[in-house]
């Protein structure tokens, strides 16, 4: 398959959202960039409020100006084909603000927006290469040198990791109010939720060891990714006939971060991939200034761009294909 894309609208957005970073829930800059460059291209863009996240610790420090950019191009890539071909169906692209903190797709998916969708495909930047100590804090916090772990004393369980938000005033006046947040992650949602109830548990005896109460704020629960077979093969062959490096996540992988798209995958048939952004021989690891830096660069954007073609490819697939449109619910689903 020979894939057309359509780069030039969405290279300047790139930049423009790399550099106007937005915490989460308050991505106002890249929700009316994006959606006044639909409008421009002559595309109905519905919206609330908010857009994509962009990390706010390390700028772009998981690349999601990239993924903002890749599933438009693939968007309107796909549009285009649609409209030339005269090929029934329909496209769409879901913004989601939020992606990391907050419950991003559990919202949408809870207010209606996957309604009617049959298939949902997504592309996130990840590390590339060996060689560099570089240490994501959700796939490996207990590696590297911790600030913290003088000053927390919360024992290793699965996979937790946090920060003390607020200790007090000053250090020769009793604070009478701390705050903290922890990331909890597990393999499963069965797990996740045994192992928040012991955290729990260790929360409320420091509370009861020292005479004080404590106040619990969960935000939603991620839960584990079911991949759709038939797109997630689909995707690997598209991705790799056009020469790109692929990570496809099936019932072996393990991916360390946390996902709505998870939560989507077990109501509608989707996949998630990861493509790499990295230098080639040097490993850089999201969340990290490195990687920060690296998804800011015309090579990340060219990266980018090669999903685009894999979830184009995908999308035209579901389209024109019956047999393959059809194999698509009939699948099983498996974890990860």
């Amino acid at each position: 398959m020979k894939v057309h894309l359509s780069v030039h609208p969405v290279m300047a957005e790139y930049f423009l959202i790399y550099e106007n970073p937005e915490p989460y829930y308050k991505e106002f800059q890249a929700h009316d960039n994006i959606c006044s460059l639909l409008e421009r291209l002559g595309y109905k863009a519905e919206f609330g409020s908010g857009g994509n996240l962009e990390d706010s610790g390390h700028h772009h420090a998981c690349g999601h100006n990239l993924i903002a950019t890749s599933p438009i191009t693939a968007f309107l890539t796909l549009a285009g084909l649609i409209c030339s071909g005269n090929i029934e169906g329909r496209v769409h692209l879901l913004g989601t603000p939020a992606e990391e903190s907050g419950g991003d797709k559990i919202d949408l998916l809870n207010a209606g927006a996957y309604r009617g969708v049959d298939a949902c495909l997504m592309g996130h930047p990840g590390p590339l290469g060996s060689g560099n100590d570089g240490i994501s804090c959700p796939t490996s916090p207990w590696a590297g040198v911790n600030a913290l772990d003088a000053s927390v004393a919360l024992p290793l369980i699965k996979r937790v990791h946090g920060i003390i938000l607020h200790g007090g005033e000053h250090a020769n006046i009793i604070p009478e109010i701390a705050s903290m947040e922890f990331y909890a992650r597990s393999d499963s949602s069965q797990s996740l939720q045994e192992l928040c109830a012991r955290l729990e548990g260790c929360f409320n005896g420091a509370a009861l060891a020292t005479g004080c109460t404590v106040d619990f704020e969960w935000d939603p629960m991620y839960i584990e990714l079911k991949s759709n077979q038939p797109l997630g093969g689909a995707l690997t062959t598209n991705m790799r006939a056009f020469g790109s490096k692929f990570v496809a996540f099936s019932k072996e992988g393990v991916i360390g971060g946390s996902t709505g798209q998870g939560n989507v995958m077990h109501e509608i048939h989707g996949i998630y991939c990861s493509f790499a952004i990295g230098l080639d021989g040097v490993e850089v690891w999201p969340h990290t200034p490195e990687f920060a830096a690296a998804a800011g660069t015309k090579q990340a954007f060219q990266r980018g761009l090669d999903c685009a073609k894999g979830l184009a490819a995908t999308g035209f697939q579901v389209l024109t294909d019956l047999k393959f449109r059809d194999a698509v619910p009939q699948s099983h689903i498996y974890d990860r």
